[in-house]
């Protein structure tokens, strides 16, 4: 197994997590804040991912050709519905008590937003960043498809080739990847959610 193709992987789960967080963020924050454009924001990023992902990198081809950005922009929209999902469900479960209350003391909306509400919410948002992450791993294998590398080249030359030991150690690689990612992130989740308590 080539460890470039692993060290690629890793890249293109990292970026399309920093847009898909920046992206998820914003669409959510803007689904709390405007309910008339909630249900369209939603039904959106759902629909999104109902799409096949071959079908839906194939689509982003036509435009940025083969490469390794039509990949994470095709990462970054099918990991977008739990981030914007958690983010709206992680706002509106704040007590309006303490929304009240900030409003009181002088706290104008985006104050409000970045200083009391967003902190108290983020413990939710984060697990839909945990779900985000975890998934890129696996969509990622479909980037080989369209020149985006990663393990899903070393998978597919292994299969085209049938050599069945580095088809296992970049299929190994891809699991353990994913159990380090989700074990980190749900000992940072759990940090958030004792903070919180």
């Amino acid at each position: 197994m080539a460890l470039q193709n692993l060290i690629e992987h890793i890249q293109l789960v990292l970026i399309s997590f920093v847009f898909t967080g920046i992206v998820g963020l914003i669409l959510g924050i803007v689904g709390y804040n405007f309910k008339k454009v909630r249900g369209i924001i939603l039904m959106i990023v759902d629909v999104l991912q109902t799409i096949p992902v071959l079908a839906l990198l194939g689509i982003i081809m036509i435009f940025f050709g083969p490469t390794f950005t039509t990949v994470v922009i095709g990462i970054v929209l099918y990991s977008l519905l739990p981030v914007v999902r958690n983010t709206i469900v992680g706002l509106e479960q704040i007590d309006p008590a303490i929304i009240e209350a900030a409003t009181g003391m002088g706290m104008g909306k985006f104050q409000r937003l970045v200083k009391v509400e967003f902190p108290l919410a983020f413990p939710v948002i984060f697990t839909g960043l945990k779900i985000a992450v975890v998934t890129s791993i696996g969509i990622g294998v479909f980037g080989a498809v369209v020149g985006g590398g990663g393990l899903g080249s070393t998978i597919n030359t292994a299969i085209r080739i049938q050599d069945g030991s580095v088809l296992f150690q970049a299929t190994l690689a891809l699991v353990i990847m994913s159990l380090v990612f989700d074990f980190v992130m749900t000992l940072v989740e759990r940090r958030l959610d004792y903070n919180r308590k």
